[in-house]
């Protein structure tokens, strides 16, 4: 690989570090004679699957010259830092050799945005038609959608990428209006929308016609920045719920506020984001997506912000005594599931366990219900001592259930919620 080409490389990916769609691998590690396999940190990040599976991605910039000036972005145009910038040919043929040589198994493409919107769709198209057409490589391609772009482009992009996103970034038009004066809701939801009907478009005939093509097949997603604004954890959430009622919006994603350009007075002074504030996002954003919960009953005008020392699941519980103890063996699954340190998969096996015969905390415990929490919101065969959340203070039990400070360590590497070990169930 050319010394040109390596230097490309390090600028651009670390340039794709603060979008949060997917992780980096942070680590470049050599083979040895004699040994197997070798990693590269530059531009190598995860992503997780559906059915949980993590993927390599090459995760790039076609180039960090940008013709805007948002306030928190590293990119912006009015920064003094190292551009660079891949021909479509030459970033084709860069995924292709590390695609050959095991380090990625797709690629993750966004671009800083030169002369205007659909110059640059127009050169990241190319890049993957590169790929599809001449290179013939049929790996998984992520694809960024450039805001205030054609709707021609927007189509052409989904018939070549899996999936393809577009971030929000600030939640409100006010405040984006007031960090990013150059750009605007409308030309954003626009092509959301675009994205949409193209899928909608392409399932139906794909019913008909097994030969039509597919467009974006992976959905589409979004990103929000989380901090620096005063939006609250109820403006967002709320947010994220309409998204969701979006048919092909597979995922919203938190990016919590990282102050890149502190020298700007429009942003916080020196406050960035608490990671832990991320996490609870992701975790009501998990209740909303797989937990069958109504955003108005995680936060509301009551409660606008989520509770930072316990998860969301847990504080609705602790709010809502009157709905517990539920009776694992008599219960719907619907009850079963809100009850804390109860999965979904739990659940279901559940469900299905009680059909052979009445459950006991043993019987819970094999199969994986966390007791430390659930044991004081449910009701089982042979359960006598144990103090449900009715015979004591939802206060008291709180400060009994909050998470140790030491849980938090895990997220000093921002590890997304697939990889966090507490707080979804």
């Amino acid at each position: 690989m050319q010394e040109s080409t390596l230097k490309k490389l390090e600028i651009l990916a670390e340039s794709a570090k603060y979008d949060v769609s997917c992780s980096s691998s942070g680590t470049t590690r050599k083979n040895k004679s004699g040994g197997i396999g070798s990693a590269s940190g530059w531009g190598i990040c995860h992503s997780f699957t559906e059915d949980g599976r993590c993927v390599s991605l090459l995760k790039i910039m076609l180039t960090n010259f940008c013709m805007y000036d948002c306030a928190y972005c590293i990119n912006r145009r009015s920064n003094d830092i190292q551009r660079a910038a891949f021909s479509p040919k030459e970033l084709a043929e860069l995924t292709i050799e590390f695609y050959r040589r095991n380090y990625i198994e797709g690629l993750f493409l966004s671009s800083g945005v030169i002369k205007n919107p659909d110059h640059t769709m127009e050169k990241m198209i190319r890049v993957v038609k590169e790929l599809r057409e001449t290179h013939g490589y049929h790996g998984y391609i992520h694809m960024k959608t450039i805001p205030g772009a054609s709707k021609e482009l927007t189509h052409q992009a989904g018939l070549y990428a899996d999936r393809l996103s577009i971030n929000l970034e600030i939640p409100t038009e006010q405040n984006l209006k007031l960090l990013a004066p150059e750009k605007d809701h409308q030309s954003i939801y626009r092509p959301m929308h675009d994205i949409q009907r193209g899928i909608i478009i392409s399932q139906e005939e794909r019913k008909k016609f097994r030969s039509a093509p597919r467009f974006a097949p992976a959905g589409q997603s979004t990103q929000i920045i989380i901090g620096a604004t005063d939006e609250t954890d109820k403006d967002i959430l709320q947010l994220t719920s309409s998204l969701y009622q979006r048919p092909s919006m597979k995922r919203v994603y938190y990016s919590g506020f990282i102050p890149v350009n502190s020298y700007d007075k429009r942003l916080p002074v020196g406050k960035e984001t608490p990671l832990v504030r991320e996490n609870r996002l992701y975790q009501a954003d998990w209740l909303m997506r797989f937990y069958q919960f109504n955003v108005h009953e995680i936060v509301n005008d009551e409660h606008p912000e989520l509770d930072l020392e316990i998860d969301p699941k847990l504080s609705w519980a602790l709010r809502n005594p009157a709905q517990f103890p539920v009776d694992v063996n008599r219960d719907s699954y619907e009850k079963i599931l809100r009850i804390p340190g109860v999965g979904v998969k739990s659940a279901r096996l559940i469900v299905a366990a009680r059909q052979h015969g009445a459950l006991t905390l043993d019987g819970l415990k094999r199969i994986g219900v966390v007791l430390k929490r659930a044991q004081y919101f449910l009701t089982c065969q042979g359960m006598h001592k144990i103090v449900s959340v009715n015979e004591t203070s939802p206060e008291r039990l709180r400060l009994l259930l909050a998470e140790p400070k030491a849980a938090y360590k895990a997220l000093e590497n921002k590890a997304m919620p697939e990889q966090l070990g507490f707080g979804f169930n």
